[in-house]
């Protein structure tokens, strides 16, 4: 697996990590040379060297590509690894089809409506594709392409035959999608926002692995994934993770992987990743796997079952 980070995108992944511009730290030369990860941190660069350690390690080996998006609001923490590379969304496109359904209320000086609320709820919560093909339609892909430039997801493209799982997303643009939910801003209001989250923090069970993998109590979960074999590239396996802290506030994990001969393997690769970082950004707390069951650190325990099943994402379209 190739793990080259540019200098030009060392440098630009910091200003990205947050819906406004921050001064952040470069990773240090030493750090650089060990990890194929670029951290760097306003307030705790041991912290960001540590996890740049440790992410490495958890991908060191694996095979597939994978890449990995960080930011902690309390430390001011930032972590990306091919933080650029373009992949098909599968279903974690489903929480942008979400944000476009409130915008497009909110821009009607409305409420949801009962069925845009049933259809949601069934879309992030079971993943249901006929609920998602439905409020894509009802979108349209003119709507769809605005949301996407108002949110600034400008490195996310619609796919030319319309297909929402086919549809072209970056670690990137996926930490934005996040912070529209968890931080305030002018494009999702409040009680939006909050909708949202709240819907993420109901998927159920046997949805929850990846990016939650190691998330001690305490810590909100709120979590999308998508899933898909294709001819070319295997699986794609991706978790988009917003983590909440009563305590202050939480922190964001992307990570987008392809070329997986399973989706068990890339499930695996997801979850050494995310029990790093969620150790890392909470010392001293007790890790749980998936199932809820605590473990010791790093994780022990088998992954979570997945059916190997694909998540259907590449049939619906507009039309």
């Amino acid at each position: 697996m190739p793990h080259s980070l540019s200098g030009a995108l060392r440098r630009t992944v910091p200003a990205a990590l947050a819906l406004a511009l921050l001064p952040m730290a470069a990773p240090s030369a030493a750090e650089a040379a060990t990890s194929p990860v670029a951290c760097g941190s306003t307030g705790r660069p041991a912290l960001a060297t540590q996890l740049s350690r440790d992410i490495g390690a958890a991908v060191a080996g694996r095979a597939g590509t994978v890449s990995v998006g960080l930011w902690d609001r309390t430390t001011g923490t930032w972590c990306g690894m091919h933080y650029t590379w373009h992949y098909d969304s599968a279903s974690v496109v489903k929480a942008i089809v979400m944000q476009a359904v409130l915008r497009r209320a909110m821009e009607s000086h409305r409420t949801l409506s009962s069925q845009e609320d049933a259809l949601i709820t069934a879309m992030i919560t079971r993943s249901d594709n006929d609920a998602t093909t439905t409020l894509w339609r009802s979108l349209g892909r003119a709507r769809v392409q605005r949301y996407l430039q108002l949110a600034g997801l400008t490195h996310t493209t619609l796919d030319a035959g319309g297909a929402w799982g086919l549809t072209r997303i970056t670690a990137q643009d996926e930490l934005r999608v996040l912070a529209l939910l968890d931080s305030a801003n002018t494009v999702l209001s409040d009680a939006s926002r909050a909708y949202g989250l709240r819907q993420m923090a109901n998927v159920v069970g046997s949805q929850r692995w990846g990016t939650p993998a190691g998330a001690p109590a305490g810590i909100g979960v709120h979590v999308k994934n998508g899933w898909l074999p294709r001819a070319t590239h295997g699986w794609r396996v991706h978790s988009i993770g917003a983590f909440t802290r009563t305590t202050g506030p939480g922190y964001r994990l992307v990570v987008l992987t392809q070329d997986n001969g399973t989706m068990g393997y890339g499930v695996t690769t997801i979850e050494r990743i995310a029990r790093v970082v969620h150790h890392d950004l909470n010392p001293g707390a007790a890790a749980t796997t998936t199932s809820g069951r605590t473990s010791g650190y790093p994780g022990a325990g088998t992954p979570a079952r997945v059916s190997e099943q694909s998540d259907g994402s590449d049939h619906g379209s507009f039309k």
